[in-house]
């Protein structure tokens, strides 16, 4: 973990947290490109800023943040520092680590490998390890419940490997951590974070088209349509079953194909299969977490007259620079934020142990 090079003033509102504000988020997922990319640090910095600014925070994680070692690498990691009041959401066992004094303020009925899921009340600052729900439909009751105790804002910590937290369906806004971690020079990092948001960007679908493929969410599976507008299959099958079916209608008028899970190379292989024969063909996704794709593959999808879709955008928040790496190869920090506010000029990009 690195020192910072100017700690953070918390009576001034940083960038980041201004755009947090003025998005009107109520609830801010902080997903990492991969470990060790300064997640932690940022999550802790929207908790400065949010106590700073008298909003109520809760607190939860998919996974496990907080604990003095990363549970993969073994290599010392910056704790969860709740501050004074915020509500956190965690398994129990976490309880008997913290180094802060809590509130018991109920169950969930959420069980994890490391007890129930419960809700608490810091009654002061300090590290505290956290432990969430892992599951979607978990998450969206955690954070219910969250707001039900107050939480006028609900930040969520994510894991590696796993994004469905940053879905619009639990989350209306999104927090991307990128740094050294990754791997290669400063363009080598910046060209891997915008193929990240190059995937997680999908535009959304206008209305006529949501309504278009709503039955198809509705009922969890896959639906396509004709040129026409007419239902061409409709059917509440796993997506990791969708690739035979689809091929099969390479004969008829293929306009467009909604698929509510998620898609890997099988599905979507059978989606180039289409295209080919159909040209303009659309694809709706539920959103850019759903898509196990690379970018090159989705602008290939382009290049050849097709169109992704999403039915609900993700709302990026800002990206936030680690330029530190534990495996070496780390970043001058001023250099890699002037580099990176350059190349990704169309969003809030900050360190936040740089000063605001």
């Amino acid at each position: 973990m690195r020192a910072p090079v100017r700690p953070m003033q918390a009576q001034h509102a940083s960038p980041l947290w201004a755009r947090v504000q003025g998005m009107g988020l109520r609830t801010v997922a902080v997903m990492g490109m991969t470990k060790n990319t300064g997640k932690t640090v940022c999550l802790n910095h929207l908790l400065e800023q949010a106590q700073a600014a008298g909003v109520a925070v809760g607190l939860s994680s998919i996974g496990r943040d907080g604990e003095e070692r990363d549970q993969v690498f073994s290599i010392p990691k910056p704790p969860v520092r709740v501050t004074n009041g915020c509500l956190v959401a965690t398994a129990r066992d976490t309880l008997l680590r913290a180094k802060v004094r809590t509130r018991l303020l109920g169950g969930t009925g959420i069980d994890s490998p490391m007890g129930e899921i419960v809700l608490v009340k810091a009654l002061d600052g300090g590290a505290m390890e956290v432990a969430g729900a892992s599951r979607s439909h978990d998450q969206q009751r955690v954070i219910a419940l969250l707001r039900q105790c107050g939480a006028e804002l609900v930040l969520l910590d994510g894991a590696l490997g796993r994004s469905h937290h940053a879905s619009p369906a639990i989350a209306d806004g999104v927090v991307l951590a990128t740094g050294a971690a990754i791997g290669g020079g400063v363009q080598d990092v910046l060209r891997k974070t915008r193929d990240r948001l190059a995937i997680l960007g999908v535009a959304q679908a206008d209305a006529a088209l949501a309504a278009q493929v709503a039955p198809a969410f509705d009922c969890g599976g896959v639906g396509v349509w004709g040129r026409d507008g007419a239902p061409l299959l409709l059917e509440p099958i796993a997506t990791l079953n969708a690739a035979p079916r689809l091929l099969a209608l390479q004969g008829a008028d293929v306009a467009t194909v909604a698929v509510s899970g998620a898609v890997a190379q099988r599905l979507w292989q059978a989606l180039g299969t289409l295209l080919a024969d159909h040209p303009g063909l659309t694809l709706v996704v539920a959103d850019g977490t759903k898509l196990f794709i690379d970018a090159l593959d989705l602008a290939a999808f382009a290049r050849q007259g097709g169109r992704v879709r999403a039915l609900r955008a993700i709302r990026l928040a800002g990206i936030t620079l680690n330029p530190f790496s534990p495996f070496g190869g780390s970043f001058d920090a001023h250099d890699f934020l002037a580099q990176a506010q350059d190349a990704l000029a169309e969003h809030v990009v900050c360190d936040v142990l740089l000063h605001p």
